[in-house]
């Protein structure tokens, strides 16, 4: 029987501390409650832009690592750059993920702003861009006009948002129809979708194979255990990356079996209790989506991202869960096999797939650790 990571772990290792401290007391002192106020935060500003800009935080971004700067000197703009310290140079190499989520952080400010009767007009890479990295030169350029916007019907589910990252039930199926009304919430992107059973299986097989790859290749694996925050105060210190808080990963962490050092070893109960958790994950999958652009300009990959975060709402909407299975689309030699076979599958005439996804039904979620919104304001 494949077991959850949570389930996994506390198995593991978590109940014999948990025991001995009072499972509801550990629980409380281990939550990271600095990194989770930003969630309580939005939307309590006075500055439309900063209203809207409290709500765009909390957008979905790869490995969490929230790589958005604002400059707010001109009056009515907003000025968007990247963290070049916040990349992934070894699972994105061009940088392409990393602009998909300033994509959806574009997105949900001017959603923000609409709820307020703000439009915002956008204006993409006006210093110029490079296809093959990313520097200081502006993302983009936003300029808020009040009584230009209206309110988005898909801003509703901006707080439930959540990326699923448990199994997904396998007794309740996806229907065609639920399926679709999460699709028709794209405007700018190519978008496809199957639930059918012979997909379903393909798909499994396509993105356990591609997340082996990942885990195996030295390089990619470490970046993404470089970023693990274990614990509540990790969490705190440095709230992006890959959060492990929770009573379960602390009572891991005090008895020294769960550790970014024993993650990296493929002989430790933290290495394969992480793969049976990651794995159960794809192989559980009810259903796929998934975006495709015909170029892959820098403004392709915003245009993906601004749709990337509608489909995560509007899958909110319809009670779906929904997680980014982006690994056989990473531009690195190991996974060239995987991410022409993607391509072949979903992409035939050409295009680049710049999103896929696993939906089904699974467990309630907790939020994801932010930064607050002061910190990523720049002044120089």
């Amino acid at each position: 029987m494949t077991l959850s990571r949570r389930k996994t772990l506390a198995l593991i290792g978590g109940g014999t501390i948990l025991a001995a401290t009072g499972a509801a007391g550990f629980a409380v002192t281990r939550t990271p409650e600095a990194a989770l106020r930003p969630w309580t935060q939005a939307g309590q500003y006075a500055d439309p832009r900063m209203r809207a800009l409290s709500y765009a935080i909390l957008a979905p971004n790869p490995h969490n690592r929230q790589p958005w700067l604002v400059d707010l000197r001109r009056d009515g703009e907003v000025t968007l750059r990247v963290d070049t310290n916040r990349l992934l140079p070894h699972t994105d190499p061009f940088n392409r993920q990393i602009v998909i989520g300033l994509g959806c952080f574009l997105e949900l400010m001017v959603m923000a702003a609409g709820q307020d009767g703000y439009g915002v007009t956008l204006d993409l890479f006006p210093d110029g861009a490079d296809p093959d990295g990313l520097d200081q030169r502006r993302v983009a350029v936003a300029r808020f006009a009040a009584g230009a916007g209206s309110p988005d019907p898909l801003f509703e589910h901006v707080m439930a948002r959540r990326s699923l990252k448990e199994p997904f039930d396998t007794t309740r199926t996806v229907t065609p129809a639920t399926l679709a009304t999460v699709l028709d919430a794209a405007h700018g992107t190519t978008v496809g979708g199957s639930v059918a059973e012979d997909d379903i299986a393909r798909f499994r097989a396509l993105s356990h194979g591609a997340l082996r790859i990942e885990i195996e290749t030295p390089h990619t694996y470490k970046e993404s255990v470089d970023l693990f925050r274990i614990g509540h105060r990790e969490v705190n210190a440095n709230p992006d990356g890959i959060d492990f808080s929770g009573p379960m990963f602390e009572a891991m962490a005090l008895t020294g079996m769960f550790s970014r050092e024993a993650a990296l070893d493929q002989s430790s109960l933290a290495f394969q209790g992480g793969l049976d958790a990651v794995f159960a994950n794809t192989d559980t999958a009810m259903g796929h989506l998934w975006q495709v652009t015909a170029g892959n300009s820098r403004a392709d990959q915003i245009a993906a991202g601004r749709d990337w975060l509608r489909l995560n709402l509007a899958a909110t909407g319809a009670g779906l869960g929904l997680q980014p299975l982006s690994q056989a689309l990473q531009e690195y030699p190991e996974m060239a096999t995987l991410y022409a076979d993607i391509h072949a599958a979903l992409a035939p005439d050409g295009g680049t797939v710049q999103m896929f996804a696993r939906i089904g039904y699974g467990p309630e979620m907790g939020q994801s650790p932010r930064w607050p919104l002061d910190a990523k304001i720049v002044n120089a």
